[in-house]
């Protein structure tokens, strides 16, 4: 029901489509404008821990997503994604646009061998040497492209009940000693597990908040309140599980959705080939169509895989122009109400899609972000 993805997201790779010099597009997708170096971009920058390659790429540029096109990376290198890690020193090379690692050629794919040893043809007048261990830290870590502490909590846990998926999920029906509320440790009977089911990892959530359609006031899905974790110890109808985890207190009705395997995923952030326009349902953790978002808070938008949206898409947010009445007209005149244009407020990060639904990440706001906003391709 819902789909899992991987926890772990250090490895995030920071992808963009753009066209190679010989014309051949990358993505199928080219940039709409040439990318513009900000005025007071460093000509040498030194990666430290806690970089980003969004955040790097702001020192640049506005248009943070367009990272491979710093790197002049060519449509075989997109193939094989660079890895930044924290000491590189950032050389910018201002005629070409472009970003390179001191101390690699022009041009070469940042952590991959370069020169004769890439082809493993020494040169002329050297001497092979014979294989010998080399000690490397464990500690050390490519940079991510986003904070993954901001969406790491989301990307497995179920977010959205699609409408008819509440009543599909397996259900605790009974309750240890018939107690009213569930603790981690406690003991719970639920019925849907299929038999053969041995030793899962189960999440246990409850129906939370409809998500409306602003455009439409239809109800796209419901959104899952995260209550817990569970095991199962006995499978049968009801099987038996065991509370191994509880953020909230777990009652009888409560659902459960499979934990399963997490799979690896790389990031790829974008802006979509085709011209989209969503509004913004709801703020994470507000309350009804209130609550204002900031950088790194989580919308709901109401596009999702059935629209076009994928994973790594980047969105612009525009502030819903309104209404007002044009002071040169009388009131209640033809004409007198005129419509404010939407004014650009930030840029966000889709990281969970569903049919009618997607979540993303604020990156960057110059105003607050509201429900009801708009979303567009950048």
């Amino acid at each position: 029901m819902v789909q899992q993805f991987r926890k772990s997201i250090t490895a995030f790779i920071f992808f963009v489509a753009w066209v190679t010099a010989s014309g051949g597009a990358a993505w199928a997708q080219a940039p709409r404008a040439p990318l513009v170096l900000k005025a007071d971009a460093p000509d040498r920058y030194v990666v430290v821990p806690g970089d980003t390659l969004w955040g790097i790429s702001t020192r640049y540029t506005d248009s943070p997503w367009r990272w491979p096109e710093l790197w002049g990376m060519n449509r075989e290198q997109i193939q094989n994604p660079h890895l930044i890690y924290p000491g590189m020193v950032l050389l910018l090379d201002r005629a070409r646009g472009t970003l390179s690692i001191a101390g690699a050629p022009a041009g070469a794919q940042p952590g991959a061998p370069s020169g004769p040893a890439a082809s493993g043809v020494p040169p002329s007048g050297t001497a092979r040497l014979a294989p010998r261990a080399r000690a490397e830290s464990l500690t050390e870590q490519e940079i991510p492209s986003i904070p993954p502490s901001a969406i790491e909590p989301f990307l497995t846990r179920p977010l959205v009940i699609e409408p008819d998926g509440f009543d599909k999920a397996p259900t605790i029906v009974a309750t240890e000693k018939d107690r009213v509320i569930l603790a981690a440790g406690n003991t719970a009977y639920v019925r849907g597990i299929a038999a053969q089911a041995g030793e899962e990892t189960w999440y246990v959530y409850r129906q939370g908040a409809p998500l409306v359609d602003p455009d439409t006031e239809r109800t796209l899905a419901y959104e899952a309140i995260y209550l817990g974790t569970a095991q199962v110890t006995s499978p049968g109808n009801p099987a038996t599980v065991v509370l191994t985890s509880a953020v909230q207190e777990v009652n009888a009705g409560d659902k459960l959705v499979a934990a399963s395997p997490p799979q690896p995923m790389n990031y790829a952030p974008h802006a979509p080939s085709a011209q989209l326009r969503g509004r913004v349902i709801r703020i994470y953790g507000s309350v009804g169509r209130v609550g204002e978002a900031g950088p790194l808070q989580i919308i709901s938008i109401n596009r999702g895989r059935a629209d076009g949206i994928e994973v790594g898409h980047v969105l612009a947010l525009y502030t819903l122009g309104g209404a007002v009445r044009d002071t040169s007209k009388a009131a209640g005149a033809s004409g007198a109400l005129i419509k404010l244009p939407d004014e650009r407020s930030g840029l966000s990060f889709v990281f969970r899609v569903f049919d009618r639904v997607s979540y993303a990440l604020v990156m960057h706001v110059t105003r607050p972000i509201s429900p009801l906003d708009v979303v567009r391709t950048p």
